[in-house]
């Protein structure tokens, strides 16, 4: 492995920032639950929990148990990022993914920019990897987390956030254990393909559901069940002792990366949680990103030069950051490929319906089939 460059926070200020640091042409493209089971299986499009508060106050235990923390990674290691994918291409068969400048995760996008602004995280910057793949002119980031998920024993306490969902919404998908969007947008002149997951919705919705569906060198089943829910739908929940409330600015990162416009902050008093609202928080979100624009312009020229020393490199870029050094380093990665390899066919340059000029055939390899070469990279939290 070897160092291709290194991006300190100091150099920051010095760097050639896009003018560009809003969030635009937003659009929700697909979704799908994971489905608990030995075999790994999603729901598409799925559907998010329903929000369904019961009435008064109401005491919950506290967090105990095992929980994910990267649920992709967790259920199919072979390929976290395969089920986006398969769910795009489900939902928009014809979708053209050479349109697409980065496809990452949310996760990816909140720890760069906690590199570019410490104070958008709660506890500051933490170090974290992330794995950069190219193909065709698309560069894909994939999460790599130590740990996929965590234990609470019963004599520790790590709040109320779970059980409070358990007991705030219901679930819309037998055996469901977790939503996940697909969203493109326009940030910093690049297209973005994004993943996150959500918490709930407020608004009922229907189910369908058909046979299951599979891929030749994929161990991912699909089944087609669920109804797709409308962004604006969506909600993010908090919980949090109610003597130290949640600021906005301290969740507003999240929302923003993945524009999510309803929130719930609840709080509780030794457990007992008072009637929460459901805020709508699409002003807020404007004026933050108003407010945070230098911090914004920062994050895109870094995430625009993590992807051009990816395209220089000739192959799989491993990114690490460490609060030691203060510094993003860049390396070359020997891992495994990140996607089955049909997906790969998906960039091509010419479809069999193209005629192939002469030009063309000269753009492409020695076999003349209009595939880009593909970088080997690898697949490894919310």
């Amino acid at each position: 492995m070897s160092i291709l460059a290194k991006i300190p926070f100091s150099s920051l200020a010095s760097m050639p920032l896009s003018p560009d640091a809003s969030i635009t042409d937003f659009r929700h493209l697909a979704s799908y639950n994971w489905i608990d089971s030995i075999t790994p299986t999603i729901a598409v499009p799925g559907s998010p929990d329903k929000w369904s508060p019961p009435s008064g106050p109401t005491r919950l235990k506290k967090d105990t148990g095992y929980f994910y923390t990267a649920q992709n990674a967790a259920r199919h290691p072979d390929s976290p990022l395969e089920p986006l994918f398969r769910a795009l291409l489900l939902t928009h068969p014809s979708f053209d993914l050479r349109s697409i400048d980065i496809v990452t995760d949310r996760n990816n996008l909140r720890k760069l920019l906690s590199f570019v602004d410490p104070g958008s995280a709660k506890y500051g910057a933490e170090d974290f990897t992330i794995q950069v793949e190219v193909i065709g002119e698309t560069v894909v980031f994939c999460r790599r987390d130590a740990e996929v998920m965590q234990y609470i024993a019963p004599n520790e306490f790590r709040g109320y956030g779970h059980e409070f969902e358990k007991a705030y919404t219901t679930s819309q998908v037998k055996d469901s254990t977790g939503h996940h969007r697909i969203v493109e947008y326009r940030f910093g002149g690049l297209k973005f393909l994004v993943r996150y997951e959500v918490d709930g919705y407020v608004s009922p919705t229907g189910k369908s559901d058909a046979a299951p569906k599979s891929w030749p060198g994929s161990k991912l089943k699909v089944t087609l069940v669920g109804k797709p829910v409308p962004p604006e739908q969506c909600l993010e929940i908090k919980t949090r002792v109610a003597h130290k409330p949640l600021q906005m600015q301290d969740v507003m990162p999240q929302l923003w990366v993945s524009q999510t416009t309803k929130l719930v902050r609840a709080c509780h008093s030794r457990g007992v949680f008072q009637p929460p609202l459901v805020e709508d928080v699409t002003d807020a979100m404007k004026r933050w990103e108003t407010d945070h624009t230098d911090k914004l312009r920062k994050l895109a020229a870094v995430i625009a030069e993590i992807a051009a020393v990816a395209k220089r490199s000739g192959g799989p870029v491993l990114v690490k950051y460490s609060v030691a050094g203060n510094q993003l380093v860049l390396s070359s990665n020997d891992a495994g490929k990140m996607l089955p390899n049909d997906l790969y066919g998906k960039w091509k340059l010419v479809t069999e319906k193209e005629e192939v000029s002469p030009a063309k055939t000269q753009s492409m390899g020695s076999d003349g089939k209009g595939t880009k070469t593909v970088r080997k990279g690898a697949a490894s939290r919310r």
